[in-house]
């Protein structure tokens, strides 16, 4: 539970250090992870650190959608704080990889697979993410193995 741990260590730090944004924000990823907890009836023995990645990136994901809503309807402003909450929460997912990375790595699942139609492409993409885990996004990997299979 290292992960967990260093969430409520930063939060710690951050309410004594008097910062409001870094607190809200860590406050709000803590409420996930329990909320999380509690709909997989894990409360006792708590998420794994592989959980968490996932949940934060897709609570990372989520502040990039709201971001470009904001930005659609105008609100700068709003954009702005929700992108400076993605950055905060990237913080505590592993470095993400590039498209070129993730290419090399469905290319390599392609060949593994044997993949030639877009039948394969969800044992493809399976391979892929038990090679990656949450460094690479889902949406990416897709439009990657999308891509690479109907050459």
């Amino acid at each position: 539970m290292a992960l967990k741990a260093q969430i409520e260590a930063d939060l710690k730090a951050a309410l004594l250090g008097g910062d409001r944004f870094k607190t809200e924000v860590l406050r709000g990823l803590k409420s996930a992870i329990q909320y999380q907890e509690v709909a997989e009836k894990k409360r006792e023995e708590g998420l794994s650190d592989t959980g968490i990645e996932q949940l934060f990136a897709k609570e990372a994901k989520k502040r990039d959608e709201s971001a470009e809503l904001f930005e659609r309807g105008g609100n700068q402003e709003a954009a702005n704080k929700e992108r400076a909450e993605k950055e905060l929460i990237l913080q505590y997912l592993p470095k993400q990889l590039d498209e070129a990375e993730v290419r090399v790595v469905v290319e390599e699942a392609v060949a593994q697979t044997g993949a030639t139609s877009m039948q394969d492409m969800g044992k493809v993409i399976g391979v892929v993410k038990s090679k990656v885990g949450n460094s690479a996004d889902g949406a990416l990997i897709a439009r990657i193995v999308k891509e690479t299979i109907s050459k």
